[in-house]
Parts: structure tokens; sequence; C-alpha cells
């Protein structure tokens, strides 16, 4: 049974979270050929490896002469983690940092049978091998030194996971707003569709058209600004020549004016200016959105340029 302090149990969380974040950075790093400071904050640390470690050494605690239930409690308990924590970051950020759903057996993307399996061997790993080093390691530090360390860390990673978290806010936001953009962009050019079907006798045409092409969704920005500087220009002309009554004509310009506004609003959002959002895109390379797939995939296109 392992008896620890509470300064004890928070520098284990700490290194395992140092442990994890050197694993996957290594692992992701050596799998895209270029370096990636992999995970949610800026520093050094991977708080889901640290919360796994801690939860593996506690399911086991019972168990720790029985190496077939240790295995078990460690897959129940790690996999119950990994989703817990999976639902809520989505809930919270509208993206999810790591997906399943190309796995087989997987629950929602965000566990799958095998992740759950390899957190059981994990923990027999931890429990019967890596912990044991580690913790006769700290054990041996004074409780006083070991009381400012944890300290010092905590305070720290306090400070850095609060600035992720607004970082990963904020990155949640432009998501929000480039698909808003998007949508409006969709309504002008509906708009767009209905004016030149009224006045070619097209409607129902150009209505059949569209409900197609908004079930598939599949248009990505530069082909929807692109359709849509098409129909302004094929407007123009009939502008020009009187075709429309004053009516339509003021509505033609302000939905050129509209279109103008959201596409620059975009490209601005897109344009990611600030550094930590770039490096938490690049850090998170298997990032998903369904809700904002479009406009998740244009903030990593852009930031694979840079």
């Amino acid at each position: 049974m392992y008896s620890y302090t509470m300064a004890q149990w928070l520098f284990f969380f700490y290194f395992y979270c140092f442990f994890g974040w050197c694993f996957e950075s290594a692992y992701v790093s050596l799998k895209n050929r270029h370096p990636v400071n992999r995970g949610f904050m800026r520093g050094p640390f991977l708080p889901l490896y640290g919360s796994g470690a801690i939860m593996m050494l506690i399911v086991s605690m019972p168990f720790q002469h029985n190496l077939v239930l240790t295995y078990f409690a460690g897959c129940i308990g790690a996999t119950a983690l990994e989703y817990v924590t999976g639902v809520v970051m989505e809930a919270l950020f509208k993206v999810r940092y790591w997906d399943y759903s190309n796995q087989k057996f997987h629950f929602q993307g965000h566990i799958c049978l095998s992740s759950t399996l390899a957190w059981g061997g994990l923990t027999i790993l931890m429990t019967r091998v890596v912990h044991k080093p580690v913790g006769q390691l700290v054990l041996a530090i004074p409780e006083s030194i070991l009381s400012v360390v944890t300290f010092v860390l905590t305070v720290y990673i306090v400070a850095d996971f609060t600035l992720s978290f607004k970082t990963a806010i904020d990155l949640r936001d432009i998501l929000v707003k480039m698909e808003a953009a998007r949508e409006e962009l969709e309504r002008v050019q509906k708009r767009l569709d209905v004016i030149i079907a009224v006045s070619n006798e097209e409607w129902e045409t150009k209505v059949r058209e569209y409900n197609e092409r908004k079930q598939e969704r599949s248009a990505r920005m530069d082909e929807l600004a692109a359709g849509i500087e098409e129909r302004l220009g094929g407007l123009k002309e009939k502008i020009q020549s009187s075709l429309y009554p004053d009516n339509i004509k003021e509505e033609i310009q302000e939905l050129r004016m509209k279109y103008r506004i959201h596409v620059e609003s975009r490209m601005q959002l897109g344009t990611l200016k600030d550094f930590y959002k770039r490096q938490m895109i690049k850090g998170n390379p298997t990032m998903v959105s369904k809700r904002f797939k479009d406009a998740l995939q244009e903030l990593k296109d852009m930031v694979d340029k840079r």
C-alpha cells in the first residue's frame, strides 16, 4: 500500500506529466519528422499522463499482489479518466485533442479498445517497474526541500494551465466566428442565386442546386468566395444596363458589402497571428472538430505554411 504525503503525491503528478510530455513529444516528432511540442500546455507537461499515472497507482492499491486484477483495474480506471477528460475538453473547446474515430471498437471517438488494453499494460509497467525507483528517489528527498520544489512547480503549472486554457478558449472563439462568417456568406450566395434565378426564370433549378450544396457542405471558403465573386460579376452588367429595379440594385450592393466584410473578417481570423495559438495547433496534429471541421482545417493549413 502506498503511503505518501500530499507534497509527494503532487511531485509524482508533476513528474509523470513531464515524463508523458517527453514520451509524446518524442513519438510525435519522429512520426512527423520535425520537432513537436506536444500537448495542451505551453511548458513540458501533459496533465493527462500525470492524472493517468496517479489513477493507475490509486486503482491498483487493492490489487498489488494480483497481476490480473491490477491489469483490469488499470484498463477501467484509465479509460474512464480518458473518456471524461475527452468529453469535457470537447464540450469546452469544441475540438477533440485526440480522436479514435478511425480505430476499431471505439466509443464516440474518445476511447477505443486498443487504447483500453494499452492502459492496462501501462498500469502493470507503472506499478511493477517504473514507479518503484521513482518512489524510492522521492522518499529520499527531505520533506522541506520537496515542499519548496512542489510549491514552485505548482505556481508555474497553475499559471501555465491558466494561460493555456485562455488560449484554447480564444481558439474556440475564432472557430465559432469563422464558421459564422461562412454561414453568412452562404446566405449571401443563396440570396444572389434567388436574384439571378428570378431574372433568368430558373428559380426551381437554382433552389435545387443550392439545397444540394447545403447538404454536402463540402465547399471550402475559397470555393464559396469564388462562387459569390462569379455571381456578383454576372450581375454587374445587368445592374449597369438597368435590368433591375432600384430596390434590387440596392440589395445587390448591400450583399456585395456583406460579402467583402465577411471575407475580410474571416481572412483576419485565419491568419492566427498569436504564437501560442499556432503552437497549440502544431502541438496537437490529431486535433479534430466535427462542427468546425472546415474552419479548423483552414487554420491547420495556414499554420503549416508559416
